[in-house]
């Protein structure tokens, strides 16, 4: 059970929440989700998750080296994004990375965090496929304890000022 959202009670803002990976259109829901938090007076909130499915099944010293190699580029790519956000919005994003499944650590962030209020995520380039994030959440998305926003791939960042 999900803790009620308490995103705009006196002393609690509302927190987008970005799923920070390797897509090409996850720049588009930093952007979004930074502009719509600027306008708003909420926050924004970074997630990485590193799956390391794989590590099991190697030998504890390789499984260290992915982990630590896997840590360092979430830590990267959240920093890169980090100072998108702030540029676009002037807003300094929070930042946490979690191992595991997707859906799962989002879920559980969420469930942590009453003051999440919006999951954004991008759709992706191909129209017919909107990109694995997007694919994998859709089918939950009807159980999800706040709302998901999906923001095309293709707006430029003057079509995304507009909307925002």
């Amino acid at each position: 059970m999900s803790l009620k959202r308490r995103s705009y009670e006196a002393g609690h803002k509302p927190k987008f929440l970005v799923i920070i990976d390797d897509t090409p259109e996850c720049d588009r829901a930093v952007y979004y989700a930074s502009r719509r938090a600027a306008r708003t007076g909420g926050g924004i909130i970074m997630l990485r998750v590193i799956d390391m499915e794989d590590r099991a099944q190697q030998w504890l010293g390789v499984a260290d080296i992915m982990k630590a190699e896997a840590q360092e580029a979430a830590e990267e790519a959240l920093t890169r994004f980090a100072a998108r956000a702030e540029t676009v919005s002037g807003l300094t994003p929070e930042r946490v990375i979690r191992e595991g499944k997707h859906a799962e650590e989002i879920l559980k962030l969420i469930d942590q965090d009453e003051d999440i209020a919006v999951l954004v995520l991008a759709a992706g380039v191909d129209k017919d496929d909107p990109g694995p994030l997007v694919s994998s959440l859709s089918k939950a998305a009807g159980s999800f304890p706040v709302p998901i926003g999906i923001v095309p791939a293709n707006l430029s960042d003057e079509e995304l000022d507009a909307l925002s």
